[in-house]
């Protein structure tokens, strides 16, 4: 009887696995790990970590990690877009299956110097907020995850948040402030505690890649760019 009581539990014992998604909003990552960088120096190495593996730190033991979505845009500079295409590059070739690329794009912007009436240009992002939007609602709205991680200080994401909380009360969403950034419309709207990344100097440590990495079949590489180098 006690051996049949045994084997009833294991039959019925489901185990619960929360799957997280990651969404960084790309623009405000980055040049927040970039001022940092310019107060203090030994942030630099940070451009160059692996996405999964420094996400994953942040996991619960009955969290599983669905995949890390990065929305940005190309830069409009080629040095910048080369330095960024070599850090998706080398995140693609570790985690193809759970690193995901949502390019937006950059436009020129004219602008007016108040003092000369000169015209000059300024690159702007576009599309990064309505991807990001999109991607938060659709994923719950198709039943793809079930925590979501926004790793931002925009507020602009501010509706989207509140869409989500109304509608998709049973998936929970949690903000993470880059480096350098936060925002007090997204601290009042957040309904649980804000993460500040700038804490976490260990969990980049840990997510620094190697300077060359390789695919499996070693047929393929990304390197680390000349400048990012300690």
């Amino acid at each position: 009887m006690i051996e049949f009581g045994c084997r009833f539990r294991q039959l019925f014992f489901i185990e619960i696995v929360i799957r997280t998604t990651f969404y960084i909003d790309g623009f405000n990552f980055y040049y927040g790990l970039r001022n940092k960088a310019r107060e203090d120096n030994s942030w630099k190495k940070y451009y160059w970590i692996d996405f999964v593996k420094f996400c994953e730190q942040f996991l619960g033991p009955d969290q599983t990690l669905i995949k890390v979505k990065y929305f940005s845009a190309p830069p409009l500079n080629i040095g910048k877009q080369s330095r960024q295409s070599a850090l998706f590059k080398a995140n693609k070739l570790l985690n193809s299956e759970k690193f995901e690329i949502i390019k937006g794009k950059y436009y020129k912007k004219n602008l007016t110097c108040q003092i000369c009436n000169g015209v000059y240009q300024i690159p702007e992002e576009k599309r990064t907020d309505v991807n990001i939007s999109v991607h938060l609602i659709g994923d719950c709205a198709l039943g793809k995850t079930d925590n979501l991680i926004l790793v931002t200080a925009d507020s602009d994401l501010v509706p989207p948040i509140e869409f989500l909380k109304k509608n998709y009360p049973s998936n929970k969403i949690k903000i993470y402030f880059p480096p350098k950034n936060s925002s007090a419309d997204l601290l009042n709207i957040a309904n649980r505690k804000v993460v500040f990344l700038e804490n976490n100097k260990h969990k980049f440590q840990n997510s620094i890649m190697p300077d060359i990495i390789y695919n499996s079949d070693r047929t393929d590489s990304a390197t680390i760019p000349h400048e990012w180098k300690s």
